[in-house]
């Protein structure tokens, strides 16, 4: 197959890598908009069952991003001035340049081609007219699926709050929150390290206190002068950084959650934040993004491309009608991808969508000592959480847990107990 893969963020590539993997007969060409190493954005999370995902697509990928990540299990908050410590999971974080030269010099050399500073402006483009498929991993503005607006149906709902994402030379060995009550209402950031020299920062607030701060009209060496001094115990004295790059502009934002109601049309697909995107409090979107690309190689794997039946068919016949390409199904292939993936990301979806919600309705929770907000904030995904007041869900969730952990308790202890009860009450045989 001849491939063209629009976009070299995360699953542009590394769906180029899979493909090359399964196929090296397969022509892949994946465009770049932007110059090699320039990307937005500082780090991106992710956790320990992306790795066993990433390592049975492409082993040496996996080792690769895993030994450039950093780590960490607990979470920190600072909630006014209090400081409260969580155990949690293991998560991981790296930066977003450095795991875009990982996947593109991994791509390349199983015989990718790369080409940075090339954009594709339409869907009628030269180097897409010959091409059996085309990936649409253009981001969230995708030229390729707003070319067909009406076919994708593509919806958007925009956050209520504002945010802005910074980087810090401040390394964190947690992640790590800070909730700050001002006299315009609360402002909190999200920071967690992603090399040994830096870490993200992302700063939240309501409409109104951004406004009633005035970072409404700052500029950006105002405002990180404030956001510095709001936020002065989280990073001991070390500076926010607005710009990756000379020519970033860090930027408030509203976020804004895609979902498209068709995910291809004809020999074009939507991959990554071109198909969905979910709130950045969740942490997801790098995953659920090389999530698509394993879904995406898996369905065209499933209907020949990469078999040896499918080259040879390749060689024989060609193009096909009927949705088929190459002996290949392609047509059938990428619904059933669409099919999968949307199954899959409901769960991801709920979580985000409650997530932005609780973090909408912080001062709901900010009545709570630090210890049982903390506890809340990782019950955010929780459809009921909204619908009970906060202290009965907190004692609830408590109650619940202690019960669970005497039910595990029973389950392990039960079949033991039964076990020696037997082994004393058996008969006992002689020779």
């Amino acid at each position: 197959m001849k491939i063209a893969c629009v976009g070299g963020g995360p699953a542009g590539l590394y769906f180029s890598i899979l493909m090359k993997r399964q196929d090296p007969s397969h022509d892949i060409t994946v465009y770049e908009r932007n110059p090699a190493g320039s990307t937005y954005g500082w780090g991106v999370t992710y956790w320990a069952g992306l790795l066993d995902k990433l390592r049975a697509g492409d082993p040496e990928s996996a080792d690769a991003i895993s030994a450039a990540s950093v780590r960490w299990t607990d979470g920190v908050a600072i909630v006014r001035d209090e400081r409260t410590v969580h155990r949690g999971d293991e998560g991981f974080g790296i930066g977003r340049r450095r795991m875009l030269a990982l996947l593109a010099e991994r791509a390349e050399a199983l015989g990718v081609r790369v080409e940075f500073e090339h954009d594709i402006t339409g869907a009628d483009g030269p180097e897409l007219a010959d091409a059996d498929l085309v990936v649409a991993a253009d981001g969230v503005n995708s030229v390729l699926r707003e070319a067909h607006g009406d076919h994708f149906g593509a919806t958007f709902a925009t956050g209520r709050n504002r945010y802005i994402w910074l980087g810090t030379t401040k390394v964190f060995d947690s992640f790590s929150f800070a909730f700050k009550e001002t006299d315009h209402g609360w402002i909190w950031c999200y920071a967690y390290g992603f090399s040994g020299e830096q870490s993200t920062c992302v700063v939240e607030c309501s409409p109104e206190t951004w406004s009633g701060l005035g970072l409404d009209t700052m500029g950006e060496a105002d405002s990180l002068n404030l956001m510095e001094k709001l936020f002065h115990d989280l990073l001991d004295g070390h500076r926010l950084i607005g710009r990756a790059q000379a020519d970033d502009a860090a930027q408030w934002l509203h976020f804004r959650t895609l979902t498209n109601r068709v995910w291809h049309r004809g020999n074009l697909v939507l991959l990554g934040d071109a198909a969905h995107t979910t709130h950045y409090s969740i942490g997801a979107g790098t995953t659920l993004a090389l999530e698509d690309a394993l879904a995406l190689a898996a369905a065209l794997r499933e209907a020949g491309a990469g078999t040896a039946g499918g080259r040879a068919a390749e060689n024989g016949a060609g193009a096909g009608a009927g949705g088929s390409v190459a002996g290949v199904d392609l047509d059938g292939a990428l619904t059933r991808y669409a099919r999968r993936r949307r199954a899959e990301l409901l769960s991801a979806q709920s979580a985000a969508r409650y997530s932005a919600q609780w973090y909408e309705n912080l001062p709901r929770y900010m009545r709570l000592d630090p210890a049982r907000m903390f506890a809340l904030l990782g019950q955010r995904h929780s459809p009921l959480l909204p619908h009970i007041p906060p202290q009965l869900y907190y004692r609830l969730d408590q109650a619940t847990g202690r019960l669970e952990a005497l039910r595990r308790l029973k389950r392990w202890l039960g079949p033991r107990l039964a076990r020696t009860l037997h082994a004393r009450t058996r008969p006992r045989t002689h020779a």
